[in-house]
């Protein structure tokens, strides 16, 4: 159910939990040629389910860890990267300089980042900032998008 819209930001009611995988099934299918995704919210506001359904979506078909303590997962969805970061443990953007974050820019491939403040300038730029916060009935998703192809992805949700 769309709750309203500002400017190109696509905000959405999630009642429940199922709703918040049902979108990220919904946002999947744009996402087969890769890209940035920030997600953004307080501790329990949705953000790994989010992450794991859409892996999941995509044809991730091992299981889907939380990125909390290993700080980066690694798949592999339709022949191509995807990485989901949780950076809710990093203190200083300096930190991320071991993982490897070089690999994020490689086309075709997907990133979700929570945490992705805590990222700095480490990280690549985003497609789209998805932004999971409690509403009065259930959770509340603000959808924007900060490039061309977080607009396309935006549009093929409406």
């Amino acid at each position: 159910m769309v709750v309203g819209e500002l400017d190109r930001t696509l905000a959405i009611a999630l009642p429940n939990e199922a709703a918040t995988v049902a979108l990220a099934q919904r946002l999947a299918p744009t996402l087969l040629d890769g890209g940035v995704l920030f997600l953004r919210g307080e501790l329990g506001a949705g953000k790994t389910t989010f992450a794991r359904a859409l892996l999941r979506a995509l044809g991730v078909g091992e299981r889907v860890k939380s990125p909390t303590y290993s700080l980066l997962e690694r798949y592999r969805v339709n022949g191509h990267d995807a990485f989901h970061l949780d950076l809710y443990r990093i203190a200083d953007a300096g930190e991320l300089e071991w993982l490897g974050l070089d690999e994020l820019d490689a086309p075709d491939t997907l990133v979700l980042v929570e945490w992705p403040e805590r990222g700095g300038g480490a990280l690549p730029k985003p497609d789209m900032e998805v932004a999971l916060g409690h509403a009065d009935s259930g959770r509340e998703v603000r959808l924007t998008p900060f490039s061309t192809r977080g607009g396309r992805w935006l549009e093929r949700l409406r």
